[in-house]
């Protein structure tokens, strides 16, 4: 037995080996370590020295605008996604609607139209000026949560209403003559298949909300991009902080791409009749 798990451990060592030998994989390796070397040798990066606390500052807002706008899009997207599938019908329309009027519309415009929009709108109510919550509404960040959460919630409410309607029907008329509640089924059931159907798109969409964060920089938020923005204005120098970003944005993605795909190995196997 050991002697066959210890074979079994070296054709996978072997395996991964190939893997990176292949001419696929390590083309691109090789045309990184390349072009990492030649940008370290032969361009300037004497402005890092006094612009990385503002970088720093940047990534950090990028990183909590995929964070809490992908988890708060997410909470909303469920709902939408189910009431679409089982109704009723006065509330699957308007989600329904939600979807197509979000979905059907650039999130730049979506993002004015909150900021210039709705913000421009506030000052005339003198109730909203005085209330503890002016200090905060005047300020940009909040449309830039609020729109790049809407955004996602529409996308995966379509994503999350194809992924309840793919859980097979029969396994929720077993669950039915099991005698599990409603409540329980979906939570039990029909929650976790769809979101085991769902997770590759999810992986996909969370990588694009990513990729559209620098919008924010269009209304006035310091994200990464608008950093790597005034570090080109002010210094006159293009390429390196276009290309110190895209970098971080890679690495962030790779990231996003080892969660999901850690999380759906990982995810256990639901069934009507698993243990609690």
């Amino acid at each position: 037995m050991s002697s066959a798990l210890d074979a079994t451990a070296r054709e996978a060592r072997a395996g991964t080996r190939r893997r990176w030998l292949d001419a696929g994989t390590l083309t691109p390796v090789i045309a990184a370590i390349l072009f990492g070397t030649y940008a370290a040798l032969q361009m300037r990066w004497d402005w890092l020295e006094t612009y990385y606390p503002l970088l720093l500052r940047g990534l950090g807002m990028t990183v909590l605008l995929v964070v809490v706008t992908s988890s708060l899009g997410m909470l909303l997207a469920i709902p939408i996604g189910l009431v679409q599938v089982v109704g009723p019908k006065w509330l699957a329309l308007p989600a329904r609607a939600f979807c197509t009027v979000i979905r059907g519309t650039p999130l730049l415009l979506q993002l004015w139209l909150l900021y210039y929009g709705l913000g421009s709108l506030f000052p005339q109510f003198p109730w909203i000026r005085d209330s503890a919550l002016w200090p905060i509404l005047r300020q940009a960040w909040p449309y830039a949560f609020l729109g790049l959460t809407l955004s996602y919630a529409a996308y995966e409410g379509e994503v999350f209403r194809g992924a309840f309607k793919g859980v097979p029907k029969g396994q929720l008329d077993a669950a039915k003559a099991y005698g599990m509640s409603g409540l329980l089924m979906f939570r039990r059931i029909w929650l976790p298949q769809a979101f085991k159907r769902a997770m590759p798109t999810l992986a996909g969409e969370t990588i694009l909300q990513l990729k559209a964060t620098p919008l924010v920089a269009t209304i006035t938020v310091i994200d990464v991009y608008s950093v790597a923005a005034q570090v080109r204005q002010q210094t006159y120098l293009t390429y390196e902080p276009l290309l110190l970003i895209s970098a971080i944005y890679i690495l962030m993605a790779v990231f996003i791409t080892k969660v999901f795909a850690r999380l759906s190995g990982k995810g256990r196997d639901n069934t009507a009749f698993s243990r609690s």
